[in-house]
């Protein structure tokens, strides 16, 4: 009998598998980093852990608040609260899922250590579980930080027993499984059959197919007086209609729903039924992932690696390349001047090298599909709200719940503008990287860069974010003063964030780094957001309780001319103080910077 030969990557790792070395070196480099950022700044662990312990706080305090008022229904707290946990889950899972993709999709074929390792004798099945998991954690941090709080609240109102506390922690680590293992498989497909026209066209009809059903389903069905003489459960099982896709038992946040219910009443066979068919699933597909596609995720690798675009196999984009870069009888000619270069230079506004400096970064941004896929997804989302807010105040009829929602939705406009802006203009001034000097020797100088970009940024979100509002003022009807008031207000907040993520941006770069995401989870990225959620907590109470219409149920909501004028000055000033001292500080490090 002739004995095997091991191959070259078993000698490679006769000790520790190669898996477990993988696991073992990002543990170290994590842990590292974390003594590293112990040694460093001591101010912003005491940042990071009050942003923490506050949110915690303050997101337990909220949720056991509603959770006791909504159980206070006589009938239907029950019915209620067990519905919205339902809807809750199912509604995450979707998110689950589109986060685990575009994250995979990045961590699989758009990373430099996967393309590091895969020229290593490693096994590309050990490289694909190795970054199916760090995809998997990456995407599913947030959601246990954003559920801890309600599931903790949720516990303490129905008085649950101790033990019920370590199975939601079991429960939790189950289900991240299944978006991980849907959003792993849909990025290697992606992958591998992106160019092809007849997947383009089956996933763009697919989408719309899936949009429209979505609209269908989902429409709004108001409740008229004659409904409202009716039976009290009639009324509210109509309202609920369209909740009622989150019952659905092959889904698994039913699954995670029924057993979090179950277990809290005291049905623990039924919850440990359902639990163990969570299990049962996440063993199974898990298992199917890790095992089964690797080799595709190494042929979907050469195949992004290898093509120029998703588009080159559509005649249309042929004849555009080839437009730009020679003659159809095939000898060369000068390129055409680019659609954005002629359009930033209608009118002489802008003068050659800012119009130079703005078409580069537009390209960058452009050239990126992470970043701008998850501004349009961030944007798009609100939109949808906006544009289902003309529903929900058919049934307010008291001009304080109409104002409490507008300043709840400029809230919510300001916190996702806060997120963006730190996400995507913070790094930029970094993302200029090692060739900053260029930047900075040529007649332009860094600190005419850094106004550059401040406006760029500015303007490009102030188009978008005041547009939603007053599209949000229009579906809320209110009148022109309230429209002025909430469009100036989200105006003046949308250059203050801008103005604090391009200062600090300036003030803590990081040239070293190429990965945005990298840059952002620096002190400068943390400091960025915490600062900027503190604004918009503080701006948002300040013009609530110095509305000029009242804040009080029992006000007229009549409009009171001098106590606007104070608020605004009250505001403008907070806001002018919050973004000019952080531009201006990165501005002076800027003009001392020796390159």
């Amino acid at each position: 009998m002739n004995a095997a030969v091991p191959e070259p990557a078993a000698l490679a790792f006769a000790g520790p598998t190669p898996f477990r070395l993988l696991v073992r070196i990002a543990a170290i480099s994590s842990w590292r980093r974390l003594l590293a950022l112990r040694e460093q700044s001591w101010f912003l662990l005491a940042v990071i852990a009050t942003f923490l312990v506050g949110y915690l706080a303050l997101a337990f305090t909220l949720f056991y608040a509603g959770l006791r008022f909504i159980s206070k229904f006589p009938g239907l707290g029950g019915l209620l609260v067990e519905r919205l946990l339902f809807v809750l889950f199912a509604f995450l899972f979707g998110l689950l899922l589109i986060s685990n993709l575009v994250i995979s999709y990045t961590n699989l074929f758009k990373n430099r250590e996967t393309t590091f390792l895969l020229s290593l004798p490693v096994p590309t099945q050990t490289i694909f579980q190795w970054k199916f998991v760090e995809s998997t954690l990456l995407a599913s941090w947030a959601f246990v930080f954003l559920i801890a709080p309600l599931l903790c609240a949720y516990g303490l109102v129905n008085h649950v027993a101790w033990h019920f506390y370590p199975l939601v922690l079991v429960l939790l680590a189950l289900f991240i499984v299944l978006p991980g293992v849907c959003g792993a498989w849909a990025s290697v497909t992606l992958a591998r059959f992106l160019d092809r026209k007849a997947f383009q066209i089956v996933l763009v009809t697919g989408l719309a197919a899936f949009i429209g059903l979505m609209l269908f389903q989902f429409r709004p069905q108001p409740v008229t007086d004659e409904d409202l003489d009716a039976r009290v459960l009639a009324v509210i099982d109509r309202l609920l209609e369209n909740t009622r896709f989150a019952n659905f038992p092959f889904l698994p946040s039913y699954w995670m729903s029924a057993s979090v219910q179950n277990w809290s009443e005291g049905a623990l066979g039924a919850a440990s039924f359902f639990a163990l068919v969570m299990l049962s699933h996440a063993l199974f597909f898990g298992q199917l992932v890790c095992q089964r596609l690797g080799d595709a995720f190494y042929e979907a690798a050469n195949r992004v690696n290898s093509r120029g675009s998703i588009f080159a196999r559509w005649s249309w984009f042929r004849a555009q390349s080839a437009r730009k870069t020679g003659r159809p009888g095939g000898e060369l000619g000068l390129p055409r001047s680019d659609w954005l270069d002629r359009l930033l230079g209608l009118g002489g506004v802008l003068a050659p090298d800012t119009r130079a400096l703005v078409a580069k970064d537009m390209r960058m941004f452009w050239r990126d599909t992470t970043q701008w896929a998850q501004t349009a997804m961030l944007f798009g989302l609100l939109g949808v709200y906006i544009i289902n807010l003309r529903h929900f105040t058919r049934q307010l009829d008291s001009p304080f719940w109409l104002s409490l929602v507008s300043f709840l939705n400029m809230g919510a406009c300001a916190l996702n503008l806060a997120t963006l802006t730190t996400r995507f203009v913070f790094p930029q001034f970094s993302l200029e990287g090692r060739r900053v000097w260029l930047v900075g020797l040529a007649p332009i100088g860094l600190v005419r860069v850094v106004w550059l970009k401040f406006w760029l940024a500015s303007v490009a979100t102030l188009a978008v974010t005041l547009g939603l509002v007053l599209l949000s003022c229009t579906m809320l009807g209110l009148d022109a003063a309230h429209t002025v008031f909430f469009g100036g207000a989200v105006t003046v907040m949308t250059f203050t964030l801008n103005a604090i993520a391009v200062g600090l941006g300036a003030l803590y770069p990081n040239f070293k780094e190429t990965n945005p995401n990298k840059i952002v989870s620096g002190f400068g990225g943390t400091f960025c957001l915490v600062l900027s959620f503190v604004y918009i907590l503080s701006a948002v109470v300040l013009l609530a309780v110095s509305s000029p219409w009242g804040w009080k149920p029992d006000m007229t909501g009549e409009f009171a001319p001098a106590k606007a004028v104070s608020t605004w000055v009250i505001f403008v000033l907070l806001s002018y103080l919050a973004g000019w001292l952080p531009l201006r500080l990165g501005l002076r490090k800027v003009a001392t910077t020796e390159l």
